[in-house]
């Protein structure tokens, strides 16, 4: 969880998985394109998502091609999920002990 968490904490990656997600698949080139950054960072940027298992990429002649890997953010959705669903829970067992029920 630390390497999606840390990988989401940066605005441009979060820009980049956007438009992944929005292609289906690109090219660094043409996520560079589209955002204020260099090819380099995108690349950059691109390797911390694959790392994190949010993206795969794939060599199609000269160049790579990145997808988003959606699995990875459902997993990450569901423990959330888990956690919020546990602060509601205490919470709620807050009110009634404040409310003397």
């Amino acid at each position: 969880m630390a390497e999606v968490f840390s990988a989401l904490a940066d605005p441009t990656r979060r820009r980049i998985l956007d438009a992944l997600a929005a292609h289906g698949e690109a090219t660094a080139t043409v996520l560079a394109a589209e955002l204020p950054v260099s090819r380099q960072a995108i690349v950059k940027h691109l390797g911390v998502l694959d790392r994190a298992g949010l993206v795969a990429g794939h060599r199609e002649g000269r160049e790579a091609r990145y997808r988003v890997i959606p699995e990875r953010l459902g997993v990450t959705a569901r423990w959330m999920d888990g956690v919020a669903a546990a602060w509601d829970s205490r919470l709620s067992a807050i009110k009634r002990l404040a409310e003397g029920e």
